[in-house]
């Protein structure tokens, strides 16, 4: 289970020294004189290398030190219109280390961050850093290529970077320093416990420091807090994750980290009694991938799925699963190998086939994958040709592929995706009921730390103050400062310091942004966008200022002030011309930035003012920044709902804005028409050729009963567009896809609609369709069918009776809570993301679980209570539903009719028919369990 990393004989393992000014007074390749003396970089290392052969800077030899060099030099180039704010920290005395260590984060830094900082924060990093690591215990057992992909660097994943390794250090250098690594490993996630817990939001990634200030985040910012957390104390850490289930939607992130020769995985925030345990550990056995991503060249042992010049991806399935070797072979119609054809191994998640792999062929045409015992569906394009077969788990793992210039055929194709199938673990380190006791008092005082630091956050009635303070409604202000949480007062200063003299607009603004936004969001932003767009309010209708003028906030890049700066840049002349032709504002832009996809792998992540600095960026970058100087200007400006790309408004119409390059495309519209309706005079119907399948599982009906649509949940739009078909952007969970037509670019599409099995199978259809110039195009989703029959997997006694879970409060019986209806009993940890899961669902489906006249029983253990669970936070839960407790879990074995596995894990989900008859169980973490929970009532009301 454990990845060893201290054998490959590649590596210099040997114990690293501080090297600092002191010790090596005379090394310092660049000082005062780097800008000035340009000297020859190979040269340099080379004399060096020869020079000084006791000191290997990291263990790099010269080969290794010319590659940096290399790359740091492009980078620098690259970046010249920052020359100074990124490369002037050269001229400080700097010591060998601190020289190389600055080098190689720059080599390989992203795009957006040579765009968004300055040099000054990541010299102070690399000193820092260098810093712990002399005084840490483990500093010198750390190999130094361990040290440099694992340590060193700041970024995680795509969050705004804070000069945060030394707060994190403050906090944990005390509680860790007398700890054995693997100790203080646990020790790191008990205070990451006490700081974060899970909460679902959007995709941007919040930083560790706003972590500490909201106390909350989704995993992928769980998992960045931890690993930055580990690193501020010298322990390699890296965040991993499966890009997408196989056997059922959503992804899920967690934490790797390094003690003396192995990794070892944490969830993170969720802290265990000991390492390689966690919830996620039966669904990844499960996965068909688990990867991480390393900026750098990565030379380590594990397998590459991914190796650019700028970030290697490393497959490290086989340490949660089994895995097989997959081959997929390349030809072109003449037979002969296809070198360079990107090879998209796709699985179904989210109601669209995601690549959770995209690997190159080699020159034999080949692309190998060591993946999970599923199915996928691989694609395979070179310059617009392709090709797409399925590659079952059942059947052979090399796959031959042929890719030609072909339309889709027109029609229905039915495909089944089968995800691995369930395994048994087997726990690498025995837990006795002492440590678990103690693990679970450690779980109770680190959730009353984060109460208690929560219960400092601005509250309802304080909202309701400063709303009669400035004469604003009291719900709207409450919402603000809820979402804000420990950068509430931050939010309240803003509205008491603007509101009087600007009225509602302030609040207006606020409300214009995301949720997250409240987190980390300051004054001085708030400020500018405020003050300089008002200007325009009069100017155009309030439903157009609001989102498209006022709201500062355009994808999922960090919010900065960027107003002021923009209208300085151009002449009030400029900006008049602009408003009534704002195709000048395009033209000119795209002739002064250019674009460049290949140095990122965090597209639209640059701020709007940090892509106007370098005049550089990737398209998505561009783009968000033309639409920040739209707004900026007094030109309203997003990015296109359904395709992203960047449009402004003239004349009461949206013009796409043809940035970077001529932007064309003729448009129709789709209509999705719901069962039953016919369509209309003069619209465009899918030409049917039948239905295809891939297997005897597809014999129901092309045109079964559909079930509610639902965006991304059931149902996706995606446009062929050089071999492979791209999603549409819609809102997650959008089910009024019948109401209106789509506005779409005319082209070849493909609707992908699935019905999910109890064992994870997907039963897929793919419905190909054409978008004519001018025409509107209509057809009907069809769902396939799922087996209607629910079995009973034994019975319960009605009499089962369960505590209340107020202080002396009555028991209650099972047949009360249920009042003669069917019920959903699940058993939950309150603090873990599964119970999260299940309990955000059921809120989202409350209305249709109160027209199946469904009864929901919530129920914990006594050892799953924390002081931070209220169930009168979870919000719009199903009507009725009743929290009651089961102290020792006797109950919980009453139901054990049919668990799947034993260490599945929380949450015990159960639904029981009028007649105390079990028909649906599922423990452990799924997501989509509570629809497929209504499924079974809908069927019971059926049948029953």
């Amino acid at each position: 289970m454990n990845a060893n990393t201290n054998d490959n004989p590649n590596r210099n393992n040997k114990p690293v020294k501080n090297r600092n000014e002191a010790e090596n007074p005379s090394v310092n390749l660049l000082e005062d004189d780097f800008l000035k003396a340009n000297l020859n970089a190979d040269s340099e290392v080379e004399r060096n290398a020869i020079l000084r052969p006791d000191l290997s800077v990291f263990s790099m030899d010269a080969e290794a030190l010319a590659e940096v060099q290399r790359k740091f030099d492009i980078k620098r180039e690259f970046a010249r219109n920052k020359e100074e704010e990124l490369f002037g920290v050269f001229r400080q005395k700097l010591t060998e280390e601190e020289t190389w260590a600055l080098k190689f984060l720059f080599a390989y830094m992203p795009l957006n961050d040579l765009a968004d900082y300055d040099g000054i924060l990541f010299l102070n990093h690399v000193r820092t850093t260098l810093e712990i690591r002399a005084k840490v215990p483990w500093g010198e057992r750390v190999p130094d290529h361990l040290f440099l992909h694992f340590v060193l660097p700041l970024r995680v994943n795509s969050e705004n970077l804070e000069d945060c390794r030394g707060v994190l250090y403050e906090e944990l250098a005390e509680r860790t320093k007398h700890l054995p690594m693997e100790k203080a490993i646990l020790e790191t996630n008990y205070w990451c416990h006490e700081k974060a817990t899970y909460v679902g939001s959007d995709l941007r990634t919040i930083s560790p420091l706003t972590m500490l200030r909201s106390a909350q985040g989704r995993c992928g910012e769980e998992s960045t807090l931890a690993v930055s957390a580990l690193r501020s104390i010298g322990i390699p850490a890296r965040q991993c994750y499966t890009p997408r289930w196989a056997h059922c939607d959503d992804n899920h992130a967690w934490v790797e980290a390094w003690a003396d020769g192995q990794w070892h995985y944490i969830g993170a925030c969720e802290p265990e009694p000991v390492l390689d345990r966690g919830w996620f550990g039966a669904p990844a056995r499960r996965a068909m991938l688990v990867n991480t991503r390393v900026h750098a060249n990565y030379p380590g042992p594990e397998p590459v799925t991914l190796a650019e010049e700028w970030l290697t991806e490393i497959n490290l399935l086989e340490t949660y699963a089994p895995v097989r070797a997959v081959t997929v072979a390349v030809k072109d119609e003449e037979g002969r190998p296809v070198e360079g054809a990107r090879v998209h191994f796709q699985l179904y998640n989210m109601a669209e086939m995601y690549p959770i792999a995209v690997m190159a062929t080699d020159s034999e045409g080949l692309a190998l994958f060591r993946t999970g015992w599923g199915d996928l569906l691989v694609r395979a394009v070179k310059d617009g040709l392709w090709a797409e077969e399925k590659l079952s788990a059942v059947g052979s793992s090399t796959l031959v592929m042929t890719i030609r210039n072909a339309e889709e055929p027109p029609g229905t194709l039915d495909v089944d995706m089968v995800p691995p199938p369930e395994r048994e673990g087997e726990a690498l380190y025995a837990v006795t009921e002492e440590m678990l006791k103690l693990h679970q008092a450690r779980e109770q005082e680190g959730a009353a730390v984060r109460k208690n630091f929560e219960d400092t956050f601005l509250g309802e009635q304080d909202a309701v103050k400063l709303a009669g303070e400035l004469g604003l409604p009291p719900q709207r202000v409450w919402n603000v400062l809820r979402k804000a949480r420990g950068n509430s007062r931050e939010i309240r200063d803003f509205l008491l310091e603007r509101s009087p003299s600007n009225g509602e607009w302030p609040l207006r603004l606020l409300e214009s942004m995301r949720d997250k936004d409240m987190l980390d969001t300051f004054r001085p932003t708030l400020d500018d966008h405020l003050l300089h767009a008002l200007k325009w309010a009069d100017a155009w209708e309030e439903d157009v200022f609001v989102p498209y003028i006022l709201c500062p906030r355009v994808h999922f890049e960090m919010i900065g002030p960027y107003r002021r700066l923009f209208e300085e840049a151009f002449t009030a002349e400029e900006a008049a011309a602009y408003r009534k032709d704002p195709s000048g504002l395009v033209r000119r832009l795209a002739a002064e930035y250019e674009v460049r996809d290949d140095l990122t792998n965090l597209p639209g992540r640059a701020s709007a003012a940090g892509s106007f600095a370098l005049k550089k960026g990737d398209r998505l970058s561009l783009d968000i920044m033309l639409v920040a100087v739209c707004r900026s200007l007094g030109i309203p400006a997003r990015l296109h709902p359904n395709n992203q790309k960047p449009q402004f408004r003239l004349d009461g119409e949206w013009n796409n804005a043809g940035w970077q390059e001529e932007s064309k495309a003729q448009r129709g519209t789709l209509l999705l028409r719901p069962p039953g309706e016919h369509a209309h005079p003069g619209a465009t119907e899918p030409r049917e050729t039948g239905v295809h399948s891939d297997s005897a599982a597809s014999e129901e009906s092309a045109a079964a009963p559909a079930p509610e649509a639902s965006y991304f949940q059931n149902l996706t739009v995606a446009r062929l567009e050089d071999g492979l078909y791209r999603t549409i952007v819609f809102p997650h969970g959008k089910s009024d896809l019948y109401a209106e037509p789509l506005e779409l670019e005319a082209g070849s599409y493909r609707l992908t609609s699935g019905t999910r099995l109890k064992d994870g199978t997907v039963r897929v259809r793919f419905r190909h369709f054409t978008v004519l110039p001018g025409r509107q195009t209509e057809l009907t989703p069809t769902f396939r069918e799922a087996p209607s029959d629910v079995p009973v997997l034994g019975s319960v006694d009605g009499r089962i009776v369960f505590g209340s879970l107020e202080e002396n409060g009555e028991t209650c019986v099972l047949e009360d809570l249920a009042g003669g209806r069917a019920v959903l009993a699940a058993w939950i940890e309150p603090e873990r993301e599964p119970s999260k899961h299940l309990i955000r669902e059921l809120t989202e489906l409350s209305n249709l679980y109160a027209k199946a006249e469904a009864a929901v029983i919530m129920v914990v253990g006594g050892d799953r209570r924390t002081v931070s669970f209220d169930p009168a936070r979870y919000g719009a839960l199903p009507e009725g539903t009743h929290f009651v407790r089961d102290e020792d879990y006797g109950s919980l074995d009453e139901f054990n009719a049919k668990r799947p596995l034993p260490e599945a894990g929380f949450p015990h989900v159960f639904v029981v028919d009028r007649k105390g008859r079990i028909r649906y169980t599922q423990s452990g973490y799924k997501v989509g369990s509570a629809r497929e929970a209504l499924q079974i009532f809908e069927n019971l009301c059926e049948n029953d």
